[in-house]
């Protein structure tokens, strides 16, 4: 199970391990967007620190209806306590962990200032 905490902006937050698959890592703070179909976004500082390879570009419908062009990069992320690859797009936002990377997931939320936010893998 992984814990998280929903911030003062009312967003539900949860810390992650993010590296390159080699030795470097990065702790980060992910707010969960579930209208973010994708697995995580990191801003170019982010993808820069961990150098992080680059496999591809990616097209995406934003939630305004307009589309976007994301560049993409391949990560490892510590999930419910094991290594696993993602792929991650480049984005000038805070990080943003989405509904690929939580799905086959439960996740709970005490929707008020501090609450605890749950993550429970589905076996």
């Amino acid at each position: 199970m992984m814990y998280g905490m929903v911030n003062t902006n009312c967003e539900a937050t949860i810390r992650l391990v993010v590296g390159n698959g080699n030795s470097q890592r990065l702790a980060i703070e992910a707010v969960i967007d579930t209208g973010y179909t994708g697995f995580l976004t990191l801003p170019p500082e982010i993808i820069i620190a961990l150098n992080l390879p680059w496999t591809g570009v990616d097209r995406a419908t934003l939630g305004d209806g307009s589309e976007a062009t994301f560049e993409v990069y391949a990560a490892t992320v510590i999930w419910d306590g094991e290594y696993r690859n993602i792929p991650v797009n480049e984005a000038q936002t805070d990080p943003l962990l989405g509904m690929s990377l939580l799905y086959g997931c439960d996740l709970r939320i005490q929707a008020v200032e501090r609450g605890t936010v749950t993550i429970e893998v589905l076996r």
